[in-house]
């Protein structure tokens, strides 16, 4: 009956993703709200990147939420997974397991640094390329993971990453009263100036606060990460 049940399951989803393929077809043109968004946000924002752009100012509370949410994420697997009976620091081999061999340690000592300095790149660039501060922190905590997996005894100073995440938030939302205060509305770019379109510092107080993002996600994953060291 269970066997039954889930094979009914499986074709009722499969005959939905079926229609909805049948009745798919590529707009040929763009919408009226796409233009509008396409030529508001390089004219007005001075962002290449209509994404960032849109993310960062005109969706600022929203943005504000998931990175709550995130926060949340991570006090939540602390509390769950912290290790307080010994004083050691957690390892991903338990304790017990054996050292990473020095392929992989020598490895991480000639990755790591250009994986930082990526994750950076995408940080600093996402108003003018693809990325931003979620993609960019989600880069550096990858290379925060492999230095855990090179050295899975090493400690992780939480108290750094907790200071560092909590003054990037407070930064972030300081910015976004400052755009009430002086500009038009929470998170406004307009705070700061436009700079030369397209180059490195322009677009107003997006790099800013595209940089505080990344900072708390890289900061906040981290934290999540070695509370797996278990």
């Amino acid at each position: 009956m269970k066997r039954l049940f889930s094979l009914i399951a499986v074709l009722a989803f499969a005959g939905i993703f079926a229609l909805l393929a049948h009745d798919y077809g590529e707009r040929q043109t763009l919408s009226a709200l796409a233009v509008h968004y396409l030529t508001q946000v390089p004219a007005d924002l001075g962002a290449p990147n209509v994404v960032t752009g849109i993310l960062i100012t005109f969706r600022g509370f929203d943005t504000l939420g998931e990175v709550a949410v995130l926060f949340m994420v991570a006090a939540s697997v602390g509390l769950l997974l912290t290790n307080e009976a010994s004083g050691q620091p957690p390892s991903f081999h338990g304790g017990g397991g054996n050292e990473p061999s020095e392929l992989v340690r020598n490895g991480a000592e000639v990755v790591l640094p250009m994986i930082f300095l990526f994750g950076a790149y995408v940080i600093m660039n996402g108003h003018l390329s693809a990325g931003g501060g979620f993609q960019g922190g989600a880069i550096v905590a990858s290379g925060v993971m492999l230095l855990m997996l090179a050295y899975p005894s090493g400690p992780i100073d939480h108290g750094f990453l907790s200071i560092t995440e909590s003054v990037a938030g407070v930064c972030y939302v300081l910015i976004g009263i400052c755009g009430m205060v002086l500009g038009a509305g929470f998170l406004d770019s307009h705070i700061l100036p436009r700079g030369n379109f397209g180059t490195l510092l322009s677009a107003g107080a997006i790099p800013l606060i595209s940089a505080l993002l990344g900072i708390k996600v890289g900061a906040e994953l981290s934290v999540i990460i070695d509370r797996f060291r278990s």
